[in-house]
This record gives structure tokens, C-alpha cells and sequence, in this order.
């Protein structure tokens, strides 16, 4: 009992000396941890949606969307390989989940064939003997499809949050196609659903001059081309200007690797810069087209409709407007961050004000102070100078608790805080363990030294058992569980991990110690 090993000792004393240092940060506001040395931890514990206030948003991805554009990018090649292999076709289009055709020579049948494994190699391929050709997306594919484009969104979506500053979103998948996004103390939901919402799908495409806006909307629109509006609105809230643009896209947002915001002529504008692939697109297309309008398109709108002057060739641009500083420094967010693969639609929104969160905060320090008092109290009549040495470790497991959860970064929200009054409990009824079977042998006639030994020996088993199946629970609620029930569950595992070590190893060394010092004749237990 007394034969306390130098290591271990150490070795606890270095665990609640990183405790207390991972938790002082809590004790401070993020103005006075700023102006604190850079070396000193800073990391505080996060307080969740339910805590310090802010937005819940369920979006929903128009996955509809997501299956219409791939079928209008087989549309796309197939017509791309006809023309190369002058293949003769009419009635090219999309019909539900298939793309369909017919050729005109059926003697081509074979060539056709071969040629659509290439150029669209995903659908199902069917040929019938009058030449009609139908590509199918059958079942599997369209629910990877959509799988995929649930994935990308919510990937696309946290780094247009992370980089907009809000701190520690919950953002998860819910149902087949809905986005569950929880933005703990956002002062402007309106501004991140703004960020959200918009697909941000840039192309690069050329101005269709052999026909103006008014020739294209009486009926003499070429197949190949489209009316799109300007992005700027004017007095009346309509587009400034509409533009007959190119379907083919020369060069897409995709091949983006950066965009910021900054000033040209004193006038907010985007910068951007391709990949090797793009600027090379970016250049072919330019040198080829000098004199001709360029417009870039995003999501539908034509920012601008630049001339082209000379070939770029340095594969960055700038795209200019009626940005003003935010807008610019917006768009160059979205086209950081990529294109949704297809648009969200914002279906449920809450909001918590901060007032409730500061509420709920009162509340559950409230709570834990009480339950921490009233173990205190009712641990030193029961048990006195040992309910003392229990209190002290108490304390200590709260402390590294916090600690814990600090260095994690972890999210506290008010079902955390429920399991961390869960937790004080849990660990009392430790130590409460260990003094009765100490009581017990007292009374069994054991030395007092023996009792200890004892005590703790025997205790142990049952701590750890106990210990282990709260463990075993708290896993299954994080596997199983979805946002605050995930919040509890790890403050849960946190706290039984603890509540172990300041029992079992805790409590014994003040034990030890105390009994060195003192050589009583009996406990006082």
C-alpha cells in the first residue's frame, strides 16, 4: 500500500499538471488569450447551437438536378462524337432517366455502337434495328449519383463556412438528400445562407454574334446557343442586359485553383488563376478569338462580357463588375470553395437567440454546482477526513474533464453538460466503493494498513467493471446517435476515463501520502 512507485507518481502528478494548464484557458475571454504569449494554450472549450445562440439550417440538394445534368453532358458528347465521326442523327435529347436518338443511316449501327462505349461509357446502351439508341441510367447508377452529390455538397458547404469564421459547424448528412447545417453563434444567418445557397458553377464561354437578344427571343435561337441575363440589376430589379451565349463551355470553374478579392482602378474586383489544364483551354481559346466577346458565366448570369484584346496566356485573369468590397470578397469565397453539384434549397430554419443560450449556461452551472456541493457536504459527513481526500479528487477530475475536452476541441452543448453532472456523480461512487470495503475490513479487525490495501484492491475490480459497461453504452450512443446525443456521449467517455484515474490512482496517492506522514492508529473513515 505504502510502496507508491517514484514513476507513478510522477507520472500523475504530469497528468493533472496538463489538466489544469489545458483548462486555465476556459477561465479567460478570447481578448484577454489573445493578448496572452504565443506559447501559452489557447484552446477553450466550444459552446454548441443550445449554448451561445445561432442558426439551424436543414437544406435539401435538388438531386433531380444532379441526374438532369449528367444526361445533358451525354447529350453533349454524343453530339461531339457524331460530328467527328459524321455520323448522321436526329431527335437528340433527354426522355426521363435516358438519352435517346436515331440515326439516319442504320448501316452505321456497328460504328455508332462502338462509338457511344467511348463517349459515354456510364448509361446503359440499347440499339434497336431502326437505329433508335437509348442511354439509360439505370437504378444503381443514379443512386451513387445522388450519394455522391449529397457528399460533395456537404464537403463544398463546410469549407464555405469554416472560411467565412464560424466556429466549430455541425454539418451532417440527414435522410437521403438533406444537409443538416447548425451555425453555433452566427450574428448573420441571412449572409451564410447566401454563401450556402448559391451553386457558384462558373464557365468561360463565347458570345454568340450571329444573332442578337431580339432575333434569338422572336425564334431564331441556334440550337447551340442561349439567352442569359447580367448578374447586375437595375433600378427596377431587372437584369441591366441579356447576352446570347454559347452553350460550349471553353473553359469551366473546375479548373480554378485560386481567386481572391482585391482592387483594380480603385474598384473592387476577383482575380483567378487555372491549373496547368485550364490555362492552357484558357489560352487556345483566347489566341483564336481575338476581337470576340467573352462572357463569364456564374450560375446562370453573365458577370461581364469582356473583349478579348490580346491571347492570355498567363492563366489568371480578373473578373470585374459592380462588385462592391463584400460581394467581391464573396465570390472569390465560393470559388475557393467549388461549385455544389447542385443547387440547395434551405427547407427548415431555427434560430436561437443568445439570450436563451446564455439562459441555458446559468442554468447548467447552476445544476453542477449545486450537485458538486451537495456531494461535498454529504461526502465529508459520511465519510470525514477521507470524504475530505475524495472531495479534493473530485475536484481534480472536473478539472481534467475540462481539460480534456479543451485539448479535443469539443463542442459543449447543454446535453454535454447533463453528462458532465452525470460524470461527478459516477465519480464519487467510486471512492464511496473504496471507503465502505475500507469500513469493512476496519470492522473485519484488519490494521489499518492492511485495510487500505485492501480496500483499494478489492474496490478496483468492481470500479473498473463498472466503468467499463458505462464505456461500452456511451460508444453505442456516439455510434448510434446524431448531434447533442454525440455531444453527451463523449463528454460521457471523457468523464468515466477520468473519474477512473483520479479514484483509483488519485485518491490513493493523497491516501498514501497522508498515511506517511501521519501513522494513525485507527482510520477515521
Amino acid at each position: 500500500m505504502l510502496n507508491f512507485q517514484p514513476w507513478k507518481i510522477t507520472l500523475i502528478v504530469l497528468t493533472l499538471l496538463v489538466g489544469v494548464i489545458a483548462a486555465l484557458p476556459n477561465l479567460f475571454t478570447r481578448e484577454q488569450l489573445a493578448a496572452m504569449p504565443g506559447w501559452m494554450p489557447k484552446q477553450q472549450v466550444t459552446l454548441g447551437l443550445d449554448l451561445q445562440g445561432g442558426s439551424h439550417l436543414l437544406l435539401e440538394v435538388d438531386v433531380k438536378a444532379v441526374i438532369e445534368e449528367q444526361l445533358n453532358g451525354v447529350v453533349d458528347s454524343v453530339r461531339t462524337a457524331f460530328r467527328k465521326a459524321n455520323i448522321g442523327y436526329s431527335n437528340l435529347g433527354v426522355n426521363g432517366n435516358s438519352v435517346t436518338l436515331k440515326l439516319r443511316d442504320t448501316g452505321q449501327i456497328e460504328d455508332a455502337r462502338k462509338l457511344l462505349k467511348d463517349a459515354a461509357p456510364g448509361p446503359d446502351l440499347s440499339v434497336a434495328d431502326d437505329g433508335s439508341i437509348t442511354l439509360t441510367l439505370n437504378d444503381k447508377a443514379i443512386v451513387d449519383r445522388q450519394r455522391n452529390a449529397v457528399a460533395q455538397s456537404i464537403e463544398i458547404v463546410r469549407r464555405r463556412i469554416d472560411e467565412s469564421g464560424t466556429r466549430e459547424p455541425t454539418i451532417q448528412r440527414q435522410g437521403n438528400d438533406r444537409i443538416l447545417v447548425q451555425l453555433p453563434g452566427v450574428k448573420d444567418p441571412e449572409h451564410i445562407k447566401a454563401l450556402i445557397g448559391k451553386t457558384a458553377k462558373m464557365t468561360f464561354r463565347f458570345v454568340d454574334a450571329t444573332v442578337s437578344v431580339d432575333q434569338a427571343r422572336s425564334g431564331n435561337l441556334p440550337p447551340t446557343s442561349e439567352v442569359l441575363p447580367s448578374a447586375q440589376n437595375g433600378g427596377d430589379g431587372q437584369p441591366m442586359a441579356y447576352y446570347v451565349v454559347q452553350k460550349r463551355v471553353m473553359v469551366s470553374g473546375e479548373n480554378l485553383i485560386d481567386a481572391q478579392a482585391t482592387f483594380q482602378d480603385a474598384q473592387p474586383v476577383v482575380s483567378f488563376r487555372f491549373d496547368s489544364l485550364g490555362a492552357k483551354r484558357f489560352g487556345d481559346a483566347t489566341r483564336e478569338n481575338v476581337g470576340k466577346l467573352f462572357a463569364i458565366v456564374l450560375d446562370g448570369k453573365v458577370i461581364s462580357a469582356p473583349v478579348i484584346r490580346d491571347a492570355i496566356t498567363s492563366g489568371s485573369g480578373v473578373i470585374s463588375g459592380s462588385f462592391t468590397t463584400q460581394s467581391a470578397n464573396d465570390l472569390a469565397l465560393l470559388l475557393r470553395a467549388g461549385a455544389l453539384p447542385a443547387p440547395l434549397t434551405v427547407i427548415e430554419e431555427r434560430t436561437v437567440g443568445a439570450d436563451l443560450g446564455a439562459d441555458s449556461i446559468a442554468a447548467g452551472k447552476f445544476a453542477c454546482l449545486i450537485g458538486l456541493v451537495m456531494i461535498v457536504v454529504v461526502m465529508m459527513i459520511l465519510y470525514g477526513l477521507f470524504g475530505f481526500f475524495a472531495n479534493i479528487a473530485l475536484v481534480l477530475n472536473a478539472v481534467l474533464l475540462l481539460g480534456s475536452l479543451s485539448m479535443l476541441g469539443a463542442t459543449l452543448t447543454l446535453p454535454g453538460i447533463a453528462g458532465i453532472a452525470l460524470t461527478l456523480g459516477m465519480a464519487i461512487d467510486a471512492n464511496v466503493l473504496i471507503f465502505e470495503r475500507i469500513r469493512e475490513e476496519v470492522r473485519n479487525g484488519r490494521s489499518p494498513i492492511a485495510s487500505l490495501d485492501h480496500g483499494f484492491n478489492e474496490a478496483r475490480r468492481t470500479i473498473v467493471d463498472a466503468n467499463v459497461t458505462h464505456l461500452i453504452s456511451s460508444l453505442i450512443l456516439f455510434m448510434l446517435g446524431s448531434g447533442p446525443v454525440k455531444g453527451f456521449a463523449v463528454t460521457l467517455s471523457i468523464g468515466v476515463l477520468t473519474s477512473m484515474f483520479t479514484s483509483v490512482m488519485v485518491t490513493r496517492l493523497i491516501v498514501v501520502l497522508w498515511y506517511s506522514r501521519t501513522r494513525p492508529a485507527a482510520l477515521p473513515v
